[in-house]
């Protein structure tokens, strides 16, 4: 394995969305709180400064009513292209992928860790992997209801 996939936790995806639609769901908060974060979170979003050197900060609230800020930076901006943020605490690089497909648009969704060590810890302690495959479920549902013209809440 490529050292920088051993540090990797990825997933690839095509939804039935045209890409303009996919980016509003990605860049407007009004859009990610329905369907941002693992099965039984909920979503805050106190602050989401889409512009390179912006910030974002976001609460997840888990089942057990924890709550869990996550603070970003975002570092790349490319319209209906890419976005590219920094995550602290723990530490890694996101970067998102869209290529129109049509109607449809695939994601590429990638977190860098610092280390495979610290991938493999975040992956254990709290199921990175299967957040990010809930979170693409929950995105390809929330779509769905909007193409569809339902009114859908994943966090609910």
């Amino acid at each position: 394995m490529e050292e920088a996939e051993s540090r990797k936790v990825r997933i690839t995806h095509t939804f039935k969305a045209p890409i303009s639609l996919m980016w509003e769901v990605w860049t407007r908060p009004e859009h990610l709180v329905h369907w941002w974060g693992p099965n039984g979170f909920t979503s805050t979003i106190e602050k989401m400064d889409l512009t390179e050197g912006g910030e974002w900060r976001m609460t997840l609230q888990g089942p057990g009513g924890t709550n869990y800020p996550n603070r970003s930076i975002f570092k790349e901006i490319t319209s209906l292209k890419k976005i590219v943020f920094e995550h602290f605490n723990p530490h890694f690089i996101t970067t998102v992928i869209f290529e129109s497909k049509g109607e449809e648009t695939q994601v590429d969704w990638s977190l860098l860790f610092d280390t495979a060590e610290m991938r493999d810890i975040v992956v254990k302690a709290h199921k990175a992997d299967e957040g990010q495959k809930q979170n693409v479920y929950k995105l390809e549902s929330y779509l769905f209801g909007l193409v569809n013209g339902l009114n859908v809440n994943m966090n609910e």
